[in-house]
């Protein structure tokens, strides 16, 4: 079976900058995938070229089979896409972009599905209002409206919920897992890494246009460490723990654990060395610190 998005060997330059190089990334049917980066990583360069926006210079895409260049409309059928930039016809309501948005793939009589995408994405209320008369994060719903209007079985998401209430991306999230797990793959790009991190079962990160680490959302979380420990001792930290100290403040010590066993043999080594635990919390990793560690806190593409 093919995979739902095959990037193969792609490389994209944009005169001296080297947006993408030479990135390998295979996503399958029906998974949640993130793709990570800091700005200017390549990550919207990549979508573009997925949805045939631009051209590679080297290396082949498809979705699900359909070469993005030599299949052009078969593919672009199979792809719904959320873009970063609000784009907007400003002579239309809201039910007549997605009417038209419809057309565009050759469907008509669409209302049905055009009624519950709206009601799902809170836009119901909003069905006879100008486009123009909408406010930034609504206008973003019409976007992500246009985008499934077609039930695309790989849903590209570029950023979606930059920029709006809590409300909505809480209901957003709701729409895509429900489509998720009714088969549709989402391939999302965030900088809200703690969406990422909840939504996503396998990610990718980019670094100035490669692919700097590629996988499951849990083995990449194990490898920064399985637990930290913060620590208000009674002393100070004995000098057998000290590989284990990441952090230290005035009165606290903060340990990295490769696992929640591991904290016995902490609080043995201190029981022995004399001195007592006054305070004592666990904190996990989260995919925040992986990024920093992994990307590092640079600007990506000069």
């Amino acid at each position: 079976m093919a995979f739902a998005v095959d990037v193969r060997r792609v490389s994209k330059r944009f005169g001296s900058l080297q947006a993408l190089d030479n990135v390998d990334l295979r996503i399958e049917a029906g998974e949640f995938f993130g793709l990570l980066g800091p700005n200017g990583a390549g990550k919207t360069t990549l979508i573009n070229l997925l949805s045939g926006l631009a051209r590679p210079d080297s290396g082949e895409l498809s979705i699900l089979g359909h070469d993005v260049v030599a299949q052009y409309r078969e593919s672009r059928r199979l792809l719904g896409v959320v873009p970063q930039e609000l784009v907007f016809d400003p002579f239309f309501t809201v039910r007549e972009s997605l009417r038209l948005q419809s057309g565009y793939f050759g469907l008509r009589r669409n209302d049905a599905w055009i009624d519950e995408v709206m009601h799902h994405l809170d836009l119901t209320d909003k069905a006879d209002t100008n486009m123009r008369r909408l406010s930034g994060g609504m206008k973003r719903r019409v976007l992500v409206a246009q985008a499934l209007v077609h039930k695309p079985p790989v849903i590209v998401l570029d950023e979606p919920t930059a920029g709006v209430d809590v409300e909505l991306r809480q209901g957003l999230w709701r729409f895509i897992q429900r489509l998720n797990r009714e088969g549709h793959t989402v391939l999302l790009t965030t900088h809200y890494l703690q969406e990422a991190e909840t939504l996503c079962n396998r990610v990718a990160m980019l670094k100035r246009g490669k692919v700097v680490a590629l996988d499951t959302m849990k083995n990449l979380l194990n490898s920064v460490a399985a637990c930290r420990v913060k620590l208000r001792l009674s002393g100070g930290l004995p000098a057998a723990l000290s590989p284990q100290l990441v952090e230290q403040t005035d009165d606290a010590f903060i340990l990295a654990l490769s696992s929640y066993p591991a904290l016995e043999a902490v609080l043995a080594q201190l029981r022995e060395a004399g001195i007592s635990v006054l305070e004592m919390s666990l904190q996990q990793a989260d995919l925040e610190e992986v990024f920093l560690q992994v990307v590092g806190q640079g600007k990506g593409e000069p």
